[in-house]
């Protein structure tokens, strides 16, 4: 034990001069010891809470880091890419890369049923009323390997779409601001509307809701199979055959309907390809089945590629009765399905069935990009550059250039605001941990001249100056670890109390959080304490110099 941690222990308990004023001083310099530590625990835990679990729910709507085509800034308004191996396969291969997950995504509308509701009029009676809302919604597509980590944790009732068929599923999940909104319950079926070259409608059913408290985003997205998003969107080629409602010259004109990524595109009927897009037949004619191969100029080897075959087969009931026309020379058709494969035209004595078979397109090849969840937050920037410097630039296999974006690009107003609470985190902390300088100097300053005639007989015993400071600064401590020891205790009820129960709540419409969230981690709140102890100790050797202007001969006589 050194001499000055001797001395300093031995006089603590001492009765000095002037300690009915000592006292209620230090006692203030330990309260706002304990007041910082509280203040700058709170506000720590608070503020890395509240970008923790924003930065959770942005990215657990979409991803870190995406990869979508170049000159793009959004990967909902972006062109598609085809799905590339070489990309899966190097980011496979990529520590700190969670899982890579391919995405589309298709703007649309949400309708809800037919629904009572009570208004009351300006009269003062209520009145029974129906509705029907409609709400603009985002659809996003995802593969049956998609991580749904974050909608599983926030899920409140029913499951994840089963999305592992040959065919694409029709279930889908949505928040429970979207049910509210439109009053849509669990395992309902929900009709969309989604714009192309004439709006068309799709009914999906809700197996799951979810709740994340993210109001932007609940209010607005839906999870469904992706490969409704790709046909919806029209990506690569597809192709079916149709009959025209008119005939021409008496006869009949069956038409290869093209969508998607039409250009260079070519048609063979049966005799090599060409342009011409339609075949006509004579209305006298035998069963028979007609295929069209489509074709795509392919720039890379310059010939024509097979993307997509479609066939329609035709057969009359009667096979000597003309075909039925109206005043107008078109053809009767009556469906015989809802989706149109089958159907008929009606003739004199009969009709003549017809079964299309639409091609398998290559709609299935393309997505909007890739989403990467990244096993750490804090890897982001290294592993952003790295798939930039060895992804950006240099076409795929398909040709396509792919652009690396992060996340706060995409969503720069918010982390903009989030970077600012940083900010506001080092002013609070800065002037609380001055507040305790100030205070702890001023009980230094006033141990020092309560125990003036001490410092005086050390002096003429022969200690240094050095020493005796360091005996007023060995108590000073004592007290700054006084303090905080009650600022940890208090501070980090608060914090479990907040944590555990949620006392304090939000509005999730401006904060983005229904509760104030908290976190902080072990190494956080021993930096904290490190950090406050070393500077409040080091502040005080400023004031403890007062200790060298004493003068021995003076502060003896004094007493």
């Amino acid at each position: 034990m050194s001499f000055e941690f001797f001395i300093s222990k031995r006089i603590r308990l001492s009765k000095a001069q002037g300690i009915k004023v000592s006292k209620p001083i230090l006692r203030i310099a330990v309260i706002s010891i304990a007041l910082s530590i509280v203040v700058n625990l709170v506000t720590l835990a608070i503020v890395t809470g509240f970008q923790n679990e924003i930065r959770q729910k942005v990215t657990g709507y979409s991803a870190p880091i995406i990869l979508t085509k170049a000159g793009f800034s959004s990967i909902i308004e972006c062109e598609p890419i085809q799905k590339s191996d070489r990309i899966t396969s190097y980011l496979n291969g990529l520590s700190g890369i969670n899982n890579t997950n391919a995405v589309a995504y298709k703007p649309g509308l949400i309708q809800s049923s037919n629904y009572t509701d009570t208004i009351r009029l300006n009269s003062g009676k209520d009145t029974i009323v129906q509705k029907q809302e409609v709400l603009g919604i985002l659809m996003k597509g995802v593969e049956s390997k998609y991580n749904w980590d974050f909608i599983s944790k926030n899920l409140i009732s029913g499951r994840i779409p089963k999305m592992f068929g040959a065919t694409p599923t029709d279930e889908i999940v949505l928040s429970r601001k979207i049910c509210k909104t439109l009053n849509l319950t669990l395992n309902q079926s929900v009709s969309f509307f989604f714009v192309k070259e004439k709006p068309i409608m799709r009914k999906f059913k809700i197996v799951g809701i979810f709740d994340t408290g993210f109001e932007d985003y609940d209010k607005k997205m839906i999870f469904c199979d992706i490969r409704h998003i790709q046909k919806l969107n029209d990506y690569g080629i597809s192709t079916t055959i149709s009959i025209d409602d008119t005939l021409i010259q008496n006869r009949i004109i069956i038409r290869a309907d093209v969508a998607g990524k039409t250009d260079n595109v070519s048609f063979d009927w049966g005799q090599g390809a060409d342009k011409y897009q339609g075949k006509a037949i004579l209305t006298n004619f035998i069963d028979t089945t007609i295929r069209v191969i489509v074709y795509q100029f392919d720039k890379s080897s310059a010939t024509l590629m097979p993307v997509d075959t479609s066939i329609i087969s035709l057969h009359k009931t009667n096979l000597n009765s003309p075909i039925l026309l109206n005043e107008e020379k078109e053809l009767t058709k009556i469906a015989s399905n809802e989706s149109g494969s089958n159907y008929a035209i009606l003739l004199e004595n009969g009709e003549l069935q017809i079964s299309v078979k639409e091609g398998k397109g290559t709609w299935h090849k393309y997505i909007a990009g890739y989403e990467v969840q990244l096993n750490d937050w804090n890897d982001h920037d290294k592993i952003k550059s790295e798939l930039a410097k060895h992804l950006e630039m240099k076409p795929t296999e398909n040709g396509d250039l792919i652009s690396v974006k992060s996340i706060i690009e995409q969503e720069k107003d918010l982390f903009n605001w989030l970077s600012f609470l940083d900010i506001n985190v080092a002013i609070i902390l800065s002037l609380m941990i001055i507040i305790g300088i100030i205070n702890m100097g001023s009980a230094l300053l006033v141990m020092i001249v309560v125990r003036t005639n001490f410092i005086g007989i050390l002096k003429s015993m022969g200690a240094t100056d050095w020493s005796i400071r360091k005996i007023f600064i060995f108590q000073a401590g004592r007290l700054i670890l006084k303090g905080m020891i009650y600022g940890n205790l208090i501070g980090l009820l608060l914090y479990y109390l907040q944590a555990s129960f949620g006392i304090i709540k939000l509005d999730p419409t401006v904060y983005y959080l229904s509760q104030v969230p908290m976190q902080l981690n072990v190494i956080q709140w021993l930096l904290l304490n490190v950090v406050s102890f070393t500077v409040c100790i080091s502040a005080l050797l400023i004031p403890s110099i007062v200790i060298s202007r004493i003068s021995p001969i003076k502060s003896i006589k004094f007493n």
